[in-house]
This record gives structure tokens, sequence and C-alpha cells, in this order.
């Protein structure tokens, strides 16, 4: 998608930014105005945000409207609901991954593999492989990961990092910044062992 906005828009930077963020945030755009589904999106806070005049977005609208391939992509745009930032709030846990690029399509497969094999219930699953941004895959489970997948996802092949966002209560005393993780299941276990008699 960001490859069609560079077409459309190389020599309007000011545009582009109103067409990326309506993009990002699944805002569309119909009959002269911007939509969050079916609720109207004020322009002058709208311009607010993106920091940008009123003038640049509606611009913006009317070259979409008129550019017909635009057009048709930005009518369609709705935002995609996601229990990824609530999760931690309701005491699941969420794996955000980074894999290579080459390896997205078996790195996705070989992690629900072993969360499937563990046992561990998932609840959703996102995941962006856009060509400008880093391939990411988000999971959302209840429960917490066992040390075992942990370390397990960390050892597959194109894997590149994995962060885990926890509802743990006192996250500041799990920080690994070896493992790069909100909170470290191996930390944790090895306090445990330390700890039983």
């Amino acid at each position: 998608m960001m490859l069609i906005l560079e077409a459309y828009f190389k020599n309007y930077p000011a545009r582009r930014k109103v067409a990326e963020f309506l993009f990002e945030n699944g805002l569309s755009v119909k009959n002269g105005k911007i939509y969050l589904r079916n609720v109207e999106v004020p322009i002058s806070e709208l311009a607010r945000v993106i920091g940008v005049n009123r003038k640049i977005v509606y611009h913006t609208i009317e070259y979409i409207e008129k550019t017909y391939p635009l057009k048709l992509i930005f009518e369609r745009l709705n935002p995609l609901p996601s229990l990824i930032d609530v999760a931690p709030l309701m005491g699941w846990e969420v794996l955000e991954i980074e894999l290579e690029k080459e390896g997205y399509l078996r790195g996705f497969s070989e992690v629900l593999r072993l969360l499937s094999e563990s046992g561990v219930p998932v609840m959703e699953v996102f995941s962006r492989n856009l060509r400008e941004e880093p391939t990411k895959l988000y999971i959302v489970i209840d429960g917490t990961l066992p040390v075992e997948v942990f370390m397990r996802v960390k050892e597959m092949e194109g894997f590149r990092k994995l962060i885990l966002h926890t509802p743990e209560k006192d996250k500041e005393k799990f920080v690994c910044n070896y493992c790069e993780v909100k909170y470290c299941p191996k930390r944790i276990l090895i306090e445990r062992l330390e700890a039983t008699p």
C-alpha cells in the first residue's frame, strides 16, 4: 500500500502524510468527508492530530476522490478492532514476534504449531507483513506463556525478536534486556527454583 501512496503522492508530501494517517487508522473517504466506520470525523481535529492545516486535509480528500484507484481503496477502509492493547488489562498476555521477511509464513505456522502442541489457548492473532515495515506477528493468549515454548520460539529459524506484554503486577522486577521482553519467564523460573528449599 505504501508503494501506491508513494506513486500517487510523490509530489505532495503533506497530502501523503494525511493519506498515510487515514490508511493506518482505517479511516475512509466518502462524499467529501472522512469516516470512522459510519461516524464522520471532524476535519479540524484530524488536521490538528496529523499536524497539517485543514486545507491540506480538504485537498487530500478531493485528490483521493478524483483519482479512481485511490477512491476505490479509501472508500472501503475500516479500522480493525484488536485485543492487543487491552489484553494485559484483561489478564492475558500478548506475544509480539518479529520475523524475517523470507521466513514469514514458515515462522507464522511454526509459532501456532508450538502454541497448539503446548495447549496454550489463543484468543486472537494479528499479523503485518508489509514491504516497508518489519514483519510482526501479535498473538493474544489466555494465561502465561510456558518457558519452554518461549525458548523454542526464540530458537526458530527466521526469528528476530520476541516481546511479551504481560499483566504481571511488578513488571520492573522482571525486565530482562537480554531477552527484550517486558518480563522474563526464564528469570522468574530461576528465582522460583532458588527460592525452593
